[in-house]
């Protein structure tokens, strides 16, 4: 890539990102915008036409400079000369690369050829939903006429690719009146000579036909209302949807295991409500942007929305089995010698009555993303439906590009996953401490994390350090109330649609001799710790059992556990309480496959929200020292004089949920730089 700004790649890089930045416009990722123009070769020192375009992957709203391909346009346009056919097409995208001019920017797309044969300075394919509505209505030709007459001209259905861009170009050369046009079952594309130009001419496009989509739509587009569907209310969804969400996750991830995401949009909860959801979300998906996240059609319950969680469940299990034969027969019929091997069988939008939409992939972001496919997909039909019938690509076509060749070469490309990928963690008191540092280090290995704790904004503020909501949230909780600790195992559910990690880490420590503990200090650490780490344990395990996923729970407890210092007899006690529920857990929960281990840490000073509220001035008063000096005096009583940091627990915790020790269960790990007294026997 040229060191020096271009103005052509300026305005391409801006006009994408007002493009992008608009969701009526395009989905997340979805579309490419390019621009030619001239630059000069540094080996000759002469000026060469060039096409930038945005790149593999990469989003139009976000696009930089690095997310372009750049091509010599006349290299190619000489690849016309040598094109083999429409039955070879994809050798083509190979021979993109020997097109690129200079060094570094993105792999050229399969759209490419569309922007490089059309003759025009500047292109634009996007995926609209108003477009695609008209794109994939059964009389799409005559609506395309009908709507905007000799400016916009319909293509019929082609797989993206070298061929598409020869037919667009040619519709361009016999149209010159024409500023564009739609995509059979797809999206559009608009041109302009220059930036503005086909700005202005996409929006125009998009904009009329939502203009007539509005004005032209039959008053039901999905049907009459269906009696017992409508959504119910918002906490009363909300709490259907997390208890239905470990059944869910459970069909979603049978394959592999799964990231959820839910929603309860208003489109969706409209869709679900009317007569014909079933017949359309049958029909599938059609825009390739679309089923390629959402596979070729949803899991719809065929259930009203006051359906109890018991019937909602087992008639989930049934469509579930109806689903995965129905998948299989659709590779059966589709698949051949040549096709890759079946990527899974399992849902990854699956559609509840009253309570909304639950999208799954491989991360957070993949499943949010899903879900907001499925509802470009939802607005498509909605006018499709109200301008005539919704009629997408069909089955055929759709496993074309399913499993095309391309396509899975670039699922081969990625990288590998990180060793907690697709794991979803629950982590108490993580707004500071040990808690903080393990959430901080299980995100860092590809799990998603609930951040609890009683301070909520402490919480969110912790989350946000990890990064957004697809990465970390925080929730509220006082872990000695059982409804606080469901409501925070619920909220963890509806973020990230499942738990398989749970970490007992929130505790705290008043540091008193036997004669002055009252009572009331004794129940307080008990409350907070055994008990609390009992409730969330109990609460939790009900998701992990129904998952069937098997999963974690890990005990934060303390070298006080086993070993008799002064003047802590309620903390001790409670931490010895803690250590024991790792012993009986694990015998009980074994047959579940969920682990259950400890970390027995020591004199972790820095970061602690336990030594921070008086514990530390109250030991270092024991100990006769200063505050300040308490880390380093507990660092020298120790065997390896170390001080123990909160990321060394941190590193324990992230060792024991790993797969290096998935045969573990029952055990205890010190953190403590080796005290003696605390070895285990």
């Amino acid at each position: 890539m040229q060191t020096m700004t271009n103005p052509a790649v300026d305005a391409l890089i801006a006009r994408s990102n007002r493009l992008g930045a608009d969701p009526k416009n395009t989905n997340y990722a979805g579309g490419n915008t390019s621009a030619k123009g001239t630059d000069r070769d540094p080996v000759t020192g002469e000026y060469v036409e060039l096409l930038w375009v945005k790149g593999s992957g990469g989003d139009l709203g976000t696009l930089k400079e690095s997310g372009l391909a750049t091509l010599r346009l006349d290299r190619m346009r000489a690849m016309v000369d040598t094109y083999p056919g429409v039955e070879r097409e994809d050798e083509m995208v190979a021979a993109f690369d020997y097109c690129l001019h200079g060094k570094g920017g993105a792999a050229p797309s399969i759209d490419t050829a569309m922007h490089g044969l059309v003759d025009a300075a500047h292109v634009d394919h996007l995926h609209p939903d108003s477009g695609i509505a008209i794109a994939t209505a059964v009389d799409g030709p005559e609506l395309t006429q009908k709507i905007f007459g000799d400016k916009v001209v319909w293509v019929p259905w082609r797989r993206p690719g070298f061929q598409l861009g020869l037919d667009i170009a040619e519709i361009k050369e016999q149209n010159p009146q024409a500023v564009g046009c739609i995509l059979g079952g797809h999206g559009i594309t608009a041109w302009g000579e220059t930036s503005e130009e086909s700005e202005r001419n996409s929006l125009w496009i998009i904009d009329t036909a939502a203009a007539y989509i509005a004005e032209h739509s039959k008053p039901e587009p999905f049907g009459a209302p269906l009696e017992g569907y409508a959504p119910l209310g918002h906490a009363e969804r909300r709490a259907k949807a997390a208890a239905l969400i470990p059944t869910i996750r459970a069909i979603a991830s049978a394959d592999k295991p799964q990231v959820g995401h839910f929603s309860d949009d208003e489109a969706v909860l409209e869709f679900l409500a009317h007569a014909e959801h079933l017949r359309l979300a049958a029909l599938g998906t059609s825009c390739p942007d679309h089923f390629l996240r959402t596979k070729v059609k949803p899991l719809v319950l065929d259930l009203p929305a006051e359906a109890g969680i018991e019937e909602s469940v087992a008639r989930l299990k049934e469509l579930h089995e109806e689903y995965r034969r129905d998948y299989q027969a659709y590779y059966d019929r589709h698949a051949d010698a040549d096709s890759p091997a079946i990527r899974g069988a399992d849902p990854a939008i699956v559609l509840v009555p009253g309570v909304g939409m639950f999208s799954f992939g491989k991360d957070k972001q993949t499943a949010r993303v899903a879900g907001e496919f499925y509802l470009n997909a939802i607005n498509v039909m909605r006018g499709a439906e109200g301008l005539s019938s919704y009629a997408p690509i069909d089955e055929r076509e759709k496993f074309r590009i399913e499993y095309w060749a391309l396509e899975e070469a670039k699922l081969q490309r990625m990288p590998q996953p990180k060793e907690l990928a697709t794991r979803i963690a629950l982590v108490t008191g993580a707004a500071s401490g040990i808690g903080k540092a393990i959430a901080q280090r299980l995100a860092a290995e590809g799990a998603v994390v609930a951040i609890a704790d009683l301070d909520l904004q402490k919480a969110q503020e912790a989350a946000a350090e990890i990064g957004g909501p697809d990465q970390a949230v925080g929730v509220a909780v006082d872990v000695s109330d059982e409804s606080a600790v469901q409501q925070a195992v619920e909220e963890t559910l509806l973020a990230f649609g499942g738990l398989d990690i749970v970490v007992n880490n929130a505790g705290l420590s008043l540091s008193k001799s036997l004669l002055e503990t009252t009572a009331k200090d004794w129940d307080l650490q008990h409350d907070v710790m055994a008990k609390g780490s009992f409730l969330v344990s109990k609460t939790a395990a009900n998701a992990l059992i129904e998952q069937g996923l098997g999963g974690d729970i890990l005990y934060i407890s303390s070298k006080n556990s086993v070993f008799a210092g002064p003047n802590n007899i309620a903390y001790s006690a409670t931490k010895a309480d803690q250590a024991h529920q790792v012993r009986l857990l694990a015998a009980e929960l074994g047959e579940h496959q969920i682990r259950v281990n400890g970390i027995n840490p020591d004199g972790v000073v820095q970061g602690s929200g336990i030594f921070a509220s008086g514990w530390g001035a109250n030991r270092a008063k024991t100990y006769g020292i200063a505050e300040e000096d308490l880390g380093k005096f507990y660092a020298q009583r120790t065997i390896l004089k170390r001080e123990v940091l909160p990321e060394n627990v941190a590193n324990a915790a992230f060792v024991l949920l790993s797969q290096d020790l998935s045969h573990t269960t029952g055990l205890h790990v010190p953190v403590d730089a080796g005290v003696a007294a605390a070895f285990l026997r």
